[in-house]
Formats: C-alpha cells, structure tokens, sequence
C-alpha cells in the first residue's frame, strides 16, 4: 500500500503538503491540490483514516451523511436508519451535508476518525477523491437514494420510473395537454432519473413537451418558487406544474398563492415526494410517495451485511402514485 511519503515524491511536494490537502488546509493552492489528488489516484493511495476504519476493531457505530436536513424526506429517512440500527445494537452518527460536496467529505472524515464501522451516505453530485478512495479500498460503504457514476458501491434507492408513468396517464386522463416539470440538478442521479421518466412517459402518451416546461431546480424551494414564476409568466403557461420533490413543490406552491391563482382551476399542481402535511393543503396534494422509511432499513441492512462479509446487493424500491385532488380530479379541466 503506498504510504504519503510516495505520494509526495509523485507529486513533487513536501509531506507536509499532502497532509494539509488532506485536511483541508486553505493554503494550499488548487493547482497543488489538483497535482496531489491525481498522485492518490495513480498509487491508489488510501488516507490514514480511511485506513483506520477498515481496522477490524468494531466500535458498534454507524455514520450517516444525509443531503439536506431540512427536507422532509431525509428527516424521515434518518429516523428510519437510526430505528433500524438501534435494533442490531448500533448508535447513529448524522452528518448533514447541505449539498455541498466540501461538507460530505468533511464529516466523512470526522466519522472516519471516529472510528464508525460503517458509512451509509447520499452523495452529493461531485465524485470526490476522498469518496473515491474510500469506494476503492472495499470500505464498508452503502449510497442511500443516490447513486455515483463508475462507483461499484450497493446502493439503496427509490425508483420513480412507474409511478411517474402513472401520474402522466393519470393527467392525461383529466385532460390535460400542457405539462410541466420542475426537475431536480441534472448532475444528481436523482435529478436525471426523475427527467428521464418524466419525458419517457410524455412520450408514451403522446404529448408534446415543449422545451420551455422542463425548467432545472436545486431541490430547494426557492427555485420551485422561481420556476413556477417562470413558468406562469410564458405566453400560454402549462395545466400543470409538476415539481421533481417536496421542497420544490412548498415553492410552487407558495408562488401560486401568492398570485392568487387556484389550484386546480387555474393551474394544477403535482409532487415527486409526499409529505404527512400534503392531505392537509386545500386541495390535497396529489404526490408520488417515496418508501423513505423502508430506504432507511434496507440501508441499515445492507451495511451489516457488509460489515458481517455476507453479500450486499443493490436495492430499488418503488414509488407510488398517491391520487388526492389538486390536479382537478373529479372536475372538466378541458
């Protein structure tokens, strides 16, 4: 196993540089930092912690890094993990990375040097070197909700593919034509799996969509308040807004009341995600429901299967469409 005095002579630099890169340390430039990084992935060198971890030692904790605490569906993800491991006899570790790649990696450190015996986490976008590392030395590592491109890592996630198929034909039933979609950041699995079904089922039913109705959010409910903006304020708006999660639909939401708009006369609205206060909007909220809780156990499960040697397959739970009434069920919305 290379050691980080090899990684230094292949990078051309002090020791004392590769550590600071290591940790962080805003004095090293990025060109530096670039030219260690690429050092670690040509010797496959594995960080001090993350050898660590690995030791054989159990310490009966678990790390969970989630991608944002203030959605719902990673509250109700996180309880789900915890209740599962308390039951084998572990203690949960969360770390919330607000969606930002620096964070994941600094509380993947934090709980590295801790000394967990386990990672569960929903990655940001970015495929970070240390991630990378971890991923290739064969930790004990499961993605929750996501996935990363090249990463032979298990995985625990929904699949949305059917119930947004089934939402579709569901609109289309009603009578709606002009559909669109506030999707999730392109570069999260989530975000591009959500398009993809999304436009798959558009075209299977034999509506047009027009460029101008998939507009990109951030998972936040700023820019479904934004883009639902966006979207009212085109020449002929859409029938329906569809927001690609919970977040994102609190946004729309708030933009169309604030207009004083109707929901579903004058504008119908629909969720990738349901949320326990959705029944309770007026109209109810119609939603495609994530098995969130049931994510956090088969993760919880999946990671002792590791830790116990035994084989860890990639799971895929489905979503399912929940009917309520906000897209004029029950009304002529020709």
């Amino acid at each position: 196993m290379a050691r980080i005095k090899d990684v230094a002579a292949h990078a051309g630099v002090s020791v004392a540089t590769v550590s600071r890169v290591l940790n962080d340390n805003p004095s090293v430039t990025e060109e530096t930092r670039t030219r260690v990084y690429a050092a670690m992935r040509e010797l496959s060198y594995v960080p001090n912690a993350v050898a660590r971890s690995l030791r054989t030692e159990a310490t009966k904790t678990l790390g969970l890094i989630i991608g944002d605490i203030v959605n719902p569906f990673f509250a109700e993800l996180a309880r789900a993990v915890e209740d599962a491991a308390r039951a084998a006899g572990y203690t949960v570790i969360i770390g919330n990375a607000d969606e930002r790649a620096e964070e994941q990696d600094h509380y993947v450190r934090t709980l590295l040097e801790q000394r967990v015996d386990g990672l569960l986490i929903c990655p940001t976008a970015e495929v970070t070197p240390l991630v990378e590392e971890l991923a290739r030395a064969g930790g004990p590592l499961v993605f929750l909700d996501r996935t990363l491109p090249g990463m032979h890592v298990p995985s625990v996630r929904a699949d949305g593919t059917d119930a947004i198929r089934a939402l579709v034909a569901h609109l289309r039933q009603l009578g709606h034509r002009r559909i669109a979609f506030i999707s999730g950041p392109a570069r999260l699995s989530t975000g591009r799996e959500r398009t993809g079904a999304f436009l798959a089922a558009m075209a299977e039913h034999g509506l047009e969509v027009h460029p101008e109705y998939v507009q990109a959010g951030d998972f936040r409910s700023g820019s479904g308040r934004a883009l639902t903006a966006r979207l009212l304020d085109l020449p002929a708006p859409p029938q329906v807004i569809f927001a690609g999660d919970n977040l994102m639909t609190l946004g729309a939401l708030d933009e169309i009341r604030a207009r004083g708009l109707r929901i579903p006369e004058d504008v119908a609205l629909a969720s990738f995600d349901d949320v326990p206060w959705f029944p309770h909007v007026n109209p109810p909220i119609t939603a495609i429901s994530q098995p969130a809780a049931e994510l956090g156990k088969r993760g919880v499960r999946v990671i002792l299967d590791r830790l116990g040697g035994r084989p860890a397959e990639s799971v895929a739970l489905p979503a399912v469409l929940v009917v309520r009434q906000s897209c004029g069920e029950g009304r002529d919305v020709s």
